[in-house]
C-alpha cells in the first residue's frame, strides 16, 4: 500500500481513531459526508487543500504534522 492516496487514508484512521471519532462525527465537525471520510481512508480520494486543513483543524492536528507523517509511511 504505497499509493499517496492509501498512506493518507492509513494517517487519517490512524488519528481519527486516537482521537475517539467515528467516521461520522468527524464528517460532522468537518461539514463533510461520512462517506466522503469513508472513500478518503479506503485511498479512494484525495482531499483537497483546504479539506486537509479543515480535517486536521477537527482533529486538533496541525496540517503539516499529517504531511510528516505521510513522508514517514513511504
Amino acid at each position: 500500500m504505497n499509493s499517496l492516496e492509501a498512506r493518507f487514508g492509513l494517517v487519517l484512521k490512524e488519528l481519527r481513531v486516537k482521537k475517539g471519532y467515528s467516521q461520522e462525527s468527524l464528517a460532522i465537525d468537518c461539514d463533510l459526508d461520512r462517506t466522503y471520510i469513508s472513500l478518503l481512508e479506503r485511498g479512494l480520494r484525495q482531499p483537497t487543500i483546504s479539506t486537509l486543513f479543515t480535517i486536521a483543524t477537527a482533529l486538533g492536528v496541525t496540517p503539516s504534522s499529517i504531511i510528516k507523517e505521510l513522508e514517514k509511511e513511504k
